[in-house]
């Protein structure tokens, strides 16, 4: 992707209840062929995503990741996994987003 293409993209919970705002460069940054987990921790200190982050209540995380059945109750008692979790998830639904607009599988 080239520079003049980087715009926000707005990404939301199924539910609605969890909203982020990205650049579209980050969302590529964070979701990936290949190991994203330091990507996606580099992306959890970028001040605006750390801000709507910093934003949210750790149970409405939760339980927004408990709907995906991926985790069990100990694991999403682990708020800063859960951060990892969800922008991992709106990286991922937003690149998907992307190649679908552009038309490349």
């Amino acid at each position: 992707m080239s520079s003049n293409q980087d715009y926000f993209r707005r990404w939301t919970t199924g539910s609605g209840r969890i909203e982020l705002r990205l650049w579209l460069s980050d969302s590529e940054k964070g979701h990936h062929q290949g190991e994203c987990l330091n990507d996606v921790q580099e992306l959890l200190t970028v001040p605006y995503i750390y801000k709507q982050l910093d934003a949210l209540d750790s149970e409405l995380i939760a339980a927004e990741l408990k709907e995906y059945g991926a985790w069990d109750a100990d694991e999403l008692g682990d708020h800063s996994a859960n951060l990892e979790r969800l922008v991992w998830i709106a990286c991922g639904d937003l690149q998907d987003e992307y190649f679908e607009f552009v038309g490349v599988a």
